[in-house]
């Protein structure tokens, strides 16, 4: 097996919470050296967020997410904590960052200061609403950055509220995997050249520019259908949730003609054959029919009936019955990492095997180490610790 094929990257982080930790995360997993920067007050929230091992012990937020990352504490808004980071700044690659705009442009560690020293350096900034514009300066969390972007507006059933995901589709596509593509393609790019790049995320932006049903809708019919009604929300009887005898539900994703129609051979309706597209009155009774004939049955009995049949019928799954699901056990993508389950990597890749280099850092865990490479003496490391630069 090879090193990971980001080996060799270095990346200061001085991102806290989810999106930006995240983002380090597939980096540091593939290879990269991550250096995560913490203030020297409270650091990165998570620490302290959501339940943890043991009283005094990081949060399992904290530690999913910060796994394969070495740990520092540093003062910004000390000059001596700025010089600090410059110096480390002169060899990386990466910096990353998720304060509000302007923020790290005052304290003296932004793109512009960082440049001077390293041309090549790949600057990323992650905010909910970008480096411009009205709303720049902003608050906001996930739930404001699907709002905004018209995709929370399109998330739940006909005739009810918009429904909030358990999963941070802002925070996670928007910041963590948007970010980690332009790092790269910056990186790829200062390789060739030299030269580096500030790349500008906003979670806003990329839940925006992944709403294609939104967009095509409104191409095709000048607007969006209501919540619900629309091709791939529960318009079409071939692909939507249906309600059993139980209350749990079975996802019928026959949306091809071929898998409709092994679909209704399966439930011996070959009668809907023609409607599984249909948006008509017929596409009304057929997705009538349908929940009342998945409301006879209790789940385990749609989900025997369809294990063996190939057409894109499963049931909805609790988080807990996905946690033991077959197929994902089989890739492996629960290991134990710190006496935690955490997930693993969400690619697989050949000539490298996930590995864990080391679990999340404790407190300023590496910060004598990291400062002793950076070219710091025992004495200059001990007057940077007495004035609580670290």
């Amino acid at each position: 097996m090879t090193d990971g094929p980001l080996a060799g990257l270095k990346i200061l982080d001085l991102t806290r919470l989810l999106p930006g930790p995240v983002c380090t995360l597939h980096l540091a997993d593939l290879g990269a050296e991550v250096i995560k920067i913490e203030d020297t007050g409270a650091g990165d929230y998570a620490r302290t967020m959501g339940l943890g091992a043991a009283p005094g012990e990081d949060s399992f937020f904290f530690r999913v997410v910060n796994r394969n990352k070495r740990g520092m504490r540093l003062d910004l808004k000390q000059q001596a904590g700025v010089e600090v980071f410059l110096r480390l700044a002169r060899d990386a690659d990466v910096i990353v960052e998720s304060f509000r705009p302007g923020v790290v442009d005052k304290l003296g560690v932004g793109y512009t200061a960082v440049r001077e020293i390293n041309p090549r350096i790949v600057y990323c900034a992650i905010t909910g609403y970008g480096q411009d514009g009205p709303w720049r300066d902003r608050a906001g969390h996930d739930l404001n950055y699907i709002a905004t972007s018209g995709v929370l507006d399109q998330i739940g059933t006909e005739d009810g509220a918009p429904a909030i995901p358990n999963l941070q589709i802002g925070d996670l596509l928007g910041g963590a995997l948007t970010a980690v593509m332009g790092i790269l393609a910056a990186v790829i790019g200062a390789r060739a050249t030299g030269a580096g790049r500030y790349v500008d995320v906003a979670m806003t932006d990329a839940t925006f520019a992944h709403a294609y049903t939104g967009l095509l809708s409104v191409l095709a019919r000048g607007q969006t259908l209501p919540r619900g009604m629309d091709d791939l929300n529960g318009g079409l009887p071939g692909y939507r949730l249906y309600r059993t005898q139980d209350g749990r539900y079975m996802a019928v994703g026959a949306l091809e003609p071929k898998f409709w129609q092994v679909f209704c051979d399966a439930i011996g309706r070959p009668d809907l054959k023609p409607f599984g597209l249909a948006r008509d009155a017929d596409g009304a009774r057929t997705r009538r029919e349908l929940e009342t004939l998945f409301a006879s049955q209790p789940l385990a009995h749609w989900a025997a009936q369809f294990e063996s049949v190939d057409c894109g019928v499963t049931p909805v799954l609790s988080f807990e019955e996905a946690m033991e699901n077959p197929q994902l056990r089989a890739r492996g993508m629960l290991p134990e990492i710190d006496g935690l389950q955490q997930f693993a990597p969400p690619l697989k890749m050949s000539g490298l095997e996930f590995a864990v280099r080391s679990p999340a850092p404790k407190v300023s865990a590496d910060g004598t180490a990291l400062l002793r490479a950076a070219g710091y003496g025992e004495a200059d490391i001990e007057a940077l610790r007495v004035q609580g630069v670290i």
